[in-house]
């Protein structure tokens, strides 16, 4: 690893004494007066696809320059506040031809009241880029009130099943990164963590199916970037947003984001807080069979839950621009979130006969308070003009919950005479502590070749305890069969190199990412199991590559490969027991082993209003959640490797301009599915092909009126073991522009047919299992957003790096 290391490092400064030649210099002028116009930001622009390259500042007599530039053509903007914004023609640099003008650009005045000028622009839903999706949360009104979750159920290509796991097109182990760091929870607390996020405080959402070697290897998916809101113009400025939602129950969802830029300083922060109680119905219907197929046993069981959460989230940061070229940073965050869960279920054991044998009653209650706390120092350094940029990153995380369960149940026989009833209670603190630094490299040379290289460690320590009594009388009895306490620690040390070349119409990207993993596990022992644990430790590398090729103005083709990991979550590392209820169990498998994933796709954009794809994923150690039986009626969820899985996509999104005043935008995808394995003694050969289509509808009308009608339909698809129903979601909502462009009120009507009712069957070797679910899922939302604070002119826009990349498997088990 050492030697990998030097060696990416000596091949940085090797590369550092190229360098490139080339100038663009110009001039702002007032087009109406002809006068300098001081501090007018200039952005300069690849002319092939508008893409931006750097900004600058005019200076006091209105000139700029931009130098150390690559041969290729060239688009000037620039723009002042009061003016509109006007582009220069094409500048083209060569070999022959190293220094060029644009000449004096006049920007024009525009007319303006009295009163503060309001700047505002309607942003697509969806944007496409080379290398990503990104979709503009705002653009959505659905999207008022929503939570973080329900964003991503209404983005192309995601899909959110019924336990809130979310797929990309098609296939589990997505990445979940928060503004470009890690978001450390998988599974069940990611699922908690993105329901307590408001959609208010979010900004866009990227979408990256095969990310290049920059990013980390694990998600065998791919990754899903959520952007939150950050403003950094100058001056005091700022949004609140009120939102009040009605369901079956009542919701609130309110942020504040403030932002103060001057002179060297840009101090932003973001304050929410949320109020959500919903409520679940699950109907269990199993038959177990004997080996000639017979039923033994019939279990059915009629579930309600409801959960409670409120939500106190905040984010301070501070920049600290030392100098032109050297940008320090500090971002704490953190949230509290106090929850609890009210369970009642009736379970009816029957007998082959289906005739009613006994009858069990369980009521249940969850409650704690999640907590995280986090820290980041970052620090970034543009060495010249040109993107030759140094940027370090460092993060602490820490999440901690303390966890009480109570679990009563009372057993009937068939007439309803009372037989018995137990009490347990359940102690399940948690603590996680999170430790990351990296150092990312980028350098241009000559001929439009980038180089970016970059190393990063991140150490992590889990304490996880279940502390499980059965209450008799007025005493409390170690559980010894359910009490457990599991320790675990990860480090995971990676290396990249990445190079990037245009060549006329081509953009070529190649680069490959080493990852070498370590862990240890250990379980403690008691008096009635024995300690227990496991090392492991592997290397794996990760290539990737992207070829990208214009072929004229309304034709771009592209072509993507990368390998990709899937690691297992902590929390199925553990061997012991997890009690759900008496009848379902949750058990770690401390053999599993990560999975690896190859990804091949390729696309084409036709007058960047149409894009078609084919995505093509073969998976080998696939592990994926297994279903057993335990005993007559109980059934134990455990995580397997199992076999090979191999999925293909064709999808079509289109944005189709219906009038002037109506915008459809359309994704579609047909999806095949196949997975092949053992489970157990069992082979398993299934396949399932499923499609998908999305379909949002934005209608702008006079004085500051709009409207949407979206929603989507899924058909039959398979989730493992899982077979799940056809699904479909109606989403309608109006809104209207105040106050002058600075407010905006909202209302929202989210499956408005109360058309999620989730359905599905599980089919085992001895046991066939259904089950139907209802949320709540059918919410009104109206909700008041205004924007406050004015900026001042002339400031020049800091480039944004990314931050930790890092992807946690944790499973805390907050609600």
């Amino acid at each position: 690893m050492n030697k990998i290391f030097s060696l990416l490092a000596a091949t940085v400064i090797v590369l550092s004494a190229n360098a490139q030649t080339g100038k663009i210099n110009g001039s702002i002028t007032n087009g109406g007066n002809q006068k300098t116009i001081d501090a007018a930001t200039i952005s300069l622009l690849f002319a092939k696809d508008s893409a931006l390259v750097k900004t600058a500042v005019a200076d006091s007599a209105g000139n700029f320059i931009f130098e150390n530039l690559k041969d290729t053509a060239y688009l000037v903007l620039a723009t002042a506040i009061g003016h509109a914004k006007t582009y220069s023609n094409v500048v083209l640099l060569t070999a022959e031809q190293r220094e060029a003008t644009t000449g004096i650009l006049q920007l024009q005045p525009v007319q303006k009241n009295m009163q503060a000028v309001v700047v505002t622009s309607t942003k697509p839903f969806i944007e496409r880029k080379a290398d990503k999706t990104i979709v503009n949360v705002d653009a959505l009104i659905s999207n008022t009130g929503a939570t973080a979750l329900e964003v991503l159920e209404k983005s192309p290509g995601i899909t959110v099943d019924k336990d809130g796991n979310i797929s990309l097109k098609g296939k589990q182990g997505v990445m979940i990164m928060l503004d470009g760091k890690p978001s450390y929870l998988t599974g069940q607390d990611l699922t908690n963590l993105l329901r307590t996020m408001p959609s208010s405080n979010l900004d866009q959402v990227e979408i990256m199916t095969n990310p290049s070697a920059k990013y980390d290897a694990a998600g065998n998916a791919g990754i899903i970037n959520i952007k939150t809101k950050k403003n950094k113009q100058k001056g005091f400025n700022g949004s609140i947003n009120l939102a009040y939602a009605q369901g079956f129950y009542p919701k609130t969802n309110n942020s504040l984001n403030l932002n103060y830029r001057t002179g060297k300083f840009n101090i932003f922060s973001t304050i929410s807080a949320n109020a959500r109680k919903v409520f679940q119905d699950l109907y269990i219907l199993r038959k177990y069979k004997n080996d000639d197929k017979s039923i033994n046993a019939i279990f059915e069981q009629n579930a309600g839950t409801i959960r409670k959460n409120t939500n106190y989230n905040a984010k301070v940061g501070v920049d600290f621009y030392a100098s032109k070229k050297t940008t320090l940073g500090m971002v704490a965050t953190g949230f509290i979130v106090p929850n609890s869960q009210d369970g009642a279920n009736t379970t009816y054991f029957q007998n082959s006969a289906a005739e009613l044998d006994s009858i069990a009653m369980s009521t249940s209650y969850e409650g704690g308070t999640w907590k995280n706390g986090s820290l980041n120092f970052n620090l970034r350094h543009q060495f010249d003009s040109t993107g030759k940029e140094l940027s370090f990153d460092a993060d602490y995380v820490r999440y901690a919950e303390d966890r009480n369960m109570n679990l009563a149940n009372n057993y009937y026989t068939h007439d309803w005479q009372k037989k018995r009833s137990d009490l347990l209670v359940g102690e399940l603190p948690t603590d996680i502590n999170i430790y990351t630094a990296k150092i990312d490299y980028v350098h241009p040379l000559k001929k439009a070749l980038k180089i970016e290289a970059g190393i990063k460690s991140g150490y992590v320590t889990t304490d996880n305890t279940a502390g499980y009594f059965n209450v008799i009388g007025n005493e409390k009895l170690v559980d010894l069969e359910k009490t457990n306490r599991f320790e675990y620690k990860e480090n995971i040390n990676a290396a990249y190199f990445n190079v990037a070349k245009e060549i006329k119409k081509w953009s070529l990207q190649a680069g490959v990412r080493l990852e070498n993993t370590n862990n240890d596990g250990y379980q403690f022992g008691n008096e009635s199991q024995p300690d227990s644990a496991f090392k492991n430790s592997y290397t794996g590398l990760f290539p990737n590559a992207f070829v990208s090729y214009n072929a004229n103005k309304n034709n771009q083709f592209s072509f993507s490969y990368g390998r990709r990991i899937r690691r297992p979550d902590y929390e199925d590392l553990n061997p012991f027991v997890f009690f759900l209820d008496n009848y379902t169990y949750d058990r770690g498998n401390p053999f599993l082993q990560p999975s690896y994933a190859n990804t091949f796709e390729a696309s084409h954009t036709f007058k960047e209003f149409l894009t078609t794809s084919i995505n093509y994923t073969h998976t080998k150690d696939l592990f994926t959640e297994v279903f057993e039986p335990s005993g007559q009626y109980a059934t134990v969820v455990t995580q397997k490797n199992y076999g090979k899985s191999d999925n293909a996509s064709f999808s079509v999104n289109a944005d189709v301009p219906v009038r002037k005043w109506w915008k459809s935008m359309v994704y579609s995808e047909l999806n095949y599915s196949s997975y092949e394995g053992l489970f157990g003694v069992e082979k398993v050969d299934i396949s399932a092909t499923n499609f998908l289509v999305n379909v949002n509808n934005q209608f702008t009308f006079k004085n500051g009126w709009s409207a949407e009608l979206s929603g989507f339909y899924r058909t039959k698809g398979i989730e493992g073991q899982i077979v799940i129903k056809p699904l479909a979601q109606l989403n309608a909502g109006v809104q209207k522009q105040i106050l002058q462009k600075k407010g905006t009120i909202k209302l929202n009507i989210r499956d408005f047919l109360r058309t999620m009712r989730e359905k599905g069957n599980i089919n085992l070797s001895n046991t066939d299992a259904q089950f139907r679910q209802l949320r709540d899922n059918r919410v009104a939302t109206l909700s008041f957003t205004y924007r406050f604070g004015k900026p001042i002119k002339g400031v020049q826009k800091r480039k944004t790096g990314g931050a930790g990349d890092e992807q946690n498997r944790i499973k805390t088990g907050g609600n």
